[in-house]
């Protein structure tokens, strides 16, 4: 496909999900004075490139699925050289960064005022997809940057402002791989951009303790860290600032990625403060890029340990990467949330935390994320102050390998399934009433975790001839279509007895919808981080 095809290709050739401004959006009225005079040229620029990128995401995934698997590189002159970042005094420590959904101004004062040394104010996975939550979500961004939002608290009767402190705030935008529609007739626009452009639009660095810090999601090669690049700079340049002023850290959230993280830092390197192992979304791409193979059908999600080997592996090689380049090296999330009214279940969600982040640090990692302020200091703690740049493993492989198959872990059930089952059903009844991460069973479920368990099921219906999953008494079970299909009806007919719902034909109607695009995603083997 050629790019002028790609460029003026229509949505659904895309394979692209998108949010919709609402039938009525009037830029003059809707965005600020000005905006769109400054964000045309942007879209010119950039957005016949992110389609670019995303067609080539595809062609990537097929040759995956094809035999031709992702693979080390061998690195080029240039990121054989010397060369090395230097940290600015600002962000040496991000032993724990605090992540959730922009769009909830409660949840982004008590961040930030956790203590936490960095909060990542999120647009992407753990906020909704959909024109008023994004445009609540950047109103609340740029009244963090400014240090003047505040929420009321109702149990306490007081309104609570955010205390001057350290913390480094970063916001993930949308990925390359989501377009924005309804800002300009007929055409689409790279979501990524759109997001950065708003943001950075409105903002005065002279009221940031900080230049202005983007966490860059769901990069699939090192390619894509020059659009980000241009796309900093180019914005730097419109406004007289340092070409470098723009920072960022990255997450490696897909397969491909990981193969290529070296090379990703050095296209960006006037920029990158750190990465970040996605882990969750890791996973995903991992089960994605090998869903044509049987012996990567994976165990039962919460029987797979922390320390798995695909897991421990790109874990070890993230720090000695970093680290030779002077960038920081942070961990992923902990899924299991802790809870203040229930006592057993704290406990254990923090000593799970603390295990967790304790083996992070001793893979040489410089901090972690966590999603909940009793989180916070459980994780700091774990991790050498400030960080651990000096810190390089003794016998570090530089291409180790980074799809050990996953044997010897876990187990494959039925109720394993039937908990994937309920879990989709419920998270994305949880973004039909406008949530974009939920807290299931003492677990957060935001898009990442959802995605995971749409790919297991999918592998386990896939592969169902050649891969045992038992029920409880030890017998096989074959994973059909349609013993999926009675798996998803009896899981709805469950949380409408035991929700609400029973009582609320609103809500029993929300559930069944939220059942049917579950199941639909999956038949139409619809997997992509969307």
């Amino acid at each position: 496909m050629s790019p002028a095809a790609i460029a003026n290709a229509e949505p659904n050739t895309l394979l692209s999900p998108m949010n919709s401004a609402p039938a009525d959006f009037d830029a003059a009225r809707d965005l600020p004075p000005g905006f769109m005079d400054f964000f045309l040229p942007l879209h010119r620029r950039f957005t016949p490139r992110q389609r670019q990128l995303v067609v080539r995401r595809t062609e990537i995934l097929q040759a995956s699925l094809e035999g031709n698997k992702p693979q080390h590189r061998f690195p080029s002159d240039a990121v054989r050289n010397g060369w090395r970042i230097t940290l600015p005094e600002w962000c040496q420590d991000q032993r724990n960064q605090m992540t959730g959904p922009a769009d909830d101004a409660e949840l982004c004062v008590k961040m930030l005022n956790s203590g936490a040394p960095g909060v990542m104010l999120d647009l992407e996975d753990s906020c909704v997809n959909e024109w008023s939550h994004q445009a609540t979500a950047v109103t609340n961004i740029l009244e963090c940057l400014r240090g003047r939002l505040s929420y009321y608290d109702q149990k306490r009767g007081r309104t609570v402002t955010i205390q001057p402190s350290s913390t480094v705030i970063f916001t993930r935008p949308r990925g390359l791989h989501l377009n924005q529609a309804g800002l300009i007739p007929g055409e689409l626009v790279s979501a990524s951009l759109f997001d950065v452009a708003r943001i950075f639009y409105r903002i005065d660095p002279a009221e940031l303790k900080h230049p202005l810090c983007f966490y860059i999601p769901k990069s699939e090669s090192a390619e894509e860290a020059l659009w980000w690049r241009d796309l900093f700079q180019e914005l730097a340049r419109g406004r007289g600032l340092a070409h470098d002023y723009i920072k960022c850290m990255a997450l490696v959230e897909s397969h491909p990625l990981a193969f290529q993280m070296e090379e990703f830092a050095y296209n960006l390197r006037d920029h990158i403060l750190g990465l970040n192992l996605g882990r969750w979304d890791y996973m995903a791409s991992l089960i994605h890029f090998n869903l044509d193979d049987p012996d990567w059908v994976l165990p039962d999600r919460n029987t797979i340990p922390h320390n798995v080997a695909f897991f421990q592996n790109l874990r070890e090689l993230m720090p000695e990467i970093c680290h030779h380049r002077g960038i920081l090296a942070i961990g992923g999330m902990t899924a299991l949330y802790p809870s203040r009214e229930d006592a057993e279940l704290n406990a254990r969600a923090l000593a799970v935390l603390e295990k967790d982040k304790k083996n992070e640090a001793d893979c040489l990692m410089d901090g972690a994320w966590t999603g909940h302020p009793d989180q916070n200091a459980i994780a700091v703690a774990q991790f050498p102050h400030p960080n651990q740049l000096q810190s390089r493993p003794k016998s570090a492989s530089r291409y180790p390998g980074l799809r050990p198959l996953p044997v010897g872990v876990g187990k494959r059930s039925v109720d394993g399934t039937r908990a994937a089952v309920r879990t989709v059903i419920r998270y994305r009844h949880g973004v039909l009433s406008g949530q974009g991460a939920s807290l299931l069973d003492g677990y957060m479920e935001d898009l990442a975790t959802d995605r995971i368990y749409r790919l297991m099921i999918a592998q386990r219906v896939m592969h169902r001839d050649l891969v045992r999953v038992e029920d409880a008494d030890g017998h096989p079970v074959k994973h059909t279509p349609q013993f999926i299909s009675q798996l998803f009806d009896e899981e709805l007919e469950r949380l409408l007895a035991e929700s609400p719902a029973k009582d609320s034909p609103e809500e029993a109607e929300r559930f069944q919808r939220a059942r049917e695009i579950s199941e639909a995603m999956i038949v139409n083997g619809e997997f992509s981080p969307s």
